[in-house]
C-alpha cells in the first residue's frame, strides 16, 4: 500500500465497473472449465462405449462365421470382420475360448495378450481394460478387451458345449480420438470465451451508460452548466436522481431564503435608522426638551428593530428541511407544546382535545413540527373561546415513500372569513405589513408548508364552528 505524507492512504474500492468485469469474467472462465470438463467426460464415456459396441460387433461376426468339426475343432473363416485381425501386431485381436482348446487370430502373433481367466457364462458380458500387453517389440502397451459367453447347439441339445470369444483392441485408438476431441473442444471454448468476454465488455458498457450519463449530468449541475438532473433515467437510478434534485431545490431554495431574509432585513432596518438619524441631526441643535423626545423615539425604534431582527430569523430558521429525517411522534410534541399553552392563556381556560392517529408519524425535523403545531395551536388559543381541536391522519401514500401526514386545528372563534384568507396567508415582505391579529406565526406555517411541497388550507370548522387550519403534506422520500 503506498504511502502519503501522513502514513498509509485508505483503501479505495474498486469501481463498479471493474467489479462486475471481474466477477462476470470469474463466473464465464469457471462455467467454460465446468462445461469443458462436462464435455470432456461425456465424450471420453461416448467413446468407450461406442469401442465396447464396435468390440461386440466384431465377437458377434466371428459367431456367425465360425462353425465346429464333429470332435470339437473350430473352423474359422479365412477372412475376418476386419483386414487388422489378419496383420500381425495390428492392434486388433480375437480368441475363442473353448473347453478342449483355444483360438486366436493372426493378428495375436507376435504380442504378449493378457490372460484368459476362463470361459464365460453363456450370453454372459465382460468389458475390462485397459489391461496390459507387451508388444512385438518388446514395449509395453494396453488394450481394451470384450468378451461374450456362447453356446454350439448345432449337433443336437446332447452335444451342445460353451466356448467364449474375446476380441481386444490397443488403448492408443481411443486415446488418440480423446486427445482430437480435446484439443478441438478447448480450441472451441477458448475462442468462444474469449468472443463472450468481449460481448460482455460490451453490454457492460451499455449497461453502465445510464449511471455514466447520471455522473454527467451531476458534473454539469456541479460546474452551474444544469440546474436540476433531468428526468430521463432507468426506474432502477429515479429514486437516486429524484433525492439529487430535492437536496439540489432545497438547497438553492435555503439559498434563496437566505437572501431574501438578509434583504427583508435590511430593507425594514432602514426606515427606523433613517429616523434615529433625523432625530439625532435634530437634537444636536435644540437640546432638553428634545432630548427626552429622542431618548423615547430611540426606546421605540430600538424595540422595532428589535422585533424586526427576530421576526427575519424567526423566519429564516423555520425554513428548509433535512432529507431522510427520522420520524418524530406527534401526540406527545403536541401535548408539550398545550401545556406551555395553557398556562399561557390560562384566563381562557380553554380545553384542547386530540383526534390523533395511533403510530402517525411526521417524517422531518422536530423543530419544524414544533415550529408548525406551536403556531396553529397558539393561533387557535388566542382566537378560541373555550375549545380547541388538534387533528392528525396519515396523509396520501406512494410506492417506496414514506407516507404523507394530514393535520387540522379547529377553534371555536369567529373564524376567518372566505376573503380575508389571502391576506391571513400572505407572506410578509415587511415586518410592518403583516396582517394585524395573526402575528407572523401563520407566515412561518404557511413558509414550512411550502418546504415540505404540501399545502394549507383554512376554512370554516363544521365542528367547532371556528377557523380550521388543515395542513397535507404529500409522500416524503
Amino acid at each position: 500500500m503506498e504511502r502519503s505524507r501522513f502514513g498509509f492512504r485508505p483503501w479505495r474500492p474498486r469501481s463498479l465497473k471493474a467489479r462486475q468485469l471481474t466477477a462476470a469474467s470469474a463466473s464465464l472462465v469457471a462455467f467454460l472449465m465446468l462445461a469443458g470438463f462436462a464435455l470432456d467426460r461425456a465424450f471420453a464415456e461416448t467413446a468407450e462405449a461406442n469401442l465396447r459396441q464396435r468390440l461386440k460387433s466384431y465377437a458377434m461376426a466371428y459367431a456367425d462365421n465360425i462353425d465346429f468339426g464333429r470332435d470339437g475343432s473350430l473352423y474359422t473363416p479365412e477372412l475376418g470382420p476386419d483386414p487388422r485381425f489378419h496383420r500381425p501386431g495390428s492392434g486388433l485381436y480375437a480368441e475363442v475360448v473353448m473347453p478342449s482348446g483355444h483360438w486366436a487370430s493372426l493378428s495375436a502373433e507376435g504380442p504378449l495378450l493378457p490372460e484368459v481367466a476362463g470361459q464365460l457364462e453363456p450370453r454372459q458380458e465382460r468389458f475390462d481394460g485397459p489391461l496390459a500387453i507387451t508388444q512385438i517389440d518388446g514395449s509395453q502397451g494396453e488394450v481394451y478387451r470384450y468378451g461374450i459367453g456362447l453356446v454350439w447347439a448345432e449337433r443336437g441339445p446332447d452335444n451342445e458345449f460353451p466356448y467364449t470369444i474375446f476380441v481386444m483392441e490397443d488403448a492408443q485408438t481411443l486415446a488418440a480420438q480423446v486427445r482430437v476431441f480435446r484439443a478441438a473442444l478447448w480450441v472451441y471454448l477458448g475462442g468462444a470465451g474469449l468472443f463472450l468476454l468481449l460481448l460482455q465488455v460490451v453490454i457492460l458498457n451499455w449497461s453502465l451508460r445510464p449511471l455514466q450519463r447520471v455522473i454527467a449530468e451531476l458534473v454539469r449541475v456541479q460546474r452551474g452548466q444544469l440546474q436540476r438532473m433531468s428526468e430521463r433515467h432507468p426506474r432502477e437510478l429515479e429514486p437516486l436522481t429524484e433525492s439529487i434534485n430535492a437536496l439540489i431545490e432545497s438547497e438553492r431554495e435555503h439559498l434563496d431564503r437566505q437572501r431574501n431574509t438578509l434583504a427583508d432585513l435590511a430593507h425594514s432596518l432602514k426606515t427606523p435608522l433613517a429616523v434615529l438619524r433625523t432625530q439625532l441631526d435634530a437634537g444636536k441643535d435644540e437640546g432638553g426638551v428634545r432630548e427626552v423626545a429622542l431618548r423615547q423615539e430611540l426606546d421605540v425604534q430600538l424595540k422595532r428593530m428589535n422585533d424586526l431582527v427576530s421576526y427575519q430569523l424567526a423566519r429564516a430558521a423555520s425554513g428548509g428541511h433535512k432529507l431522510f429525517s427520522a420520524p418524530v411522534p406527534i401526540e406527545s410534541t403536541a401535548e408539550e407544546i398545550v401545556r406551555g399553552l395553557e398556562k399561557v392563556y390560562a384566563a381562557k381556560n380553554v380545553l384542547c382535545e386530540f383526534d390523533v392517529a395511533p403510530g402517525v408519524q411526521f417524517y422531518g425535523e422536530a423543530g419544524d413540527l414544533q415550529e408548525l403545531l406551536g403556531n396553529l395551536l397558539e393561533n387557535a388559543f388566542k382566537w378560541a373561546r373555550h375549545r380547541v381541536l388538534l387533528t392528525a391522519r396519515p396523509g396520501p401514500s406512494a410506492p417506496n415513500r414514506r407516507a404523507g401526514l394530514q393535520l387540522a386545528v379547529d377553534d371555536d372563534g369567529p373564524g376567518i372569513a372566505v376573503e380575508d384568507v389571502a391576506k391571513v396567508l400572505q407572506r410578509g415582505v415587511r415586518g410592518d405589513e403583516r396582517v394585524q391579529g395573526h402575528g407572523i406565526g401563520l407566515s412561518i406555517v404557511q413558509d414550512l408548508v411550502r418546504d415540505y411541497r404540501g399545502e394549507l388550507q383554512v376554512t370554516r370548522s363544521t365542528e367547532l364552528g371556528g377557523a380550521r387550519f388543515e395542513v397535507t403534506l404529500p409522500p416524503g422520500l
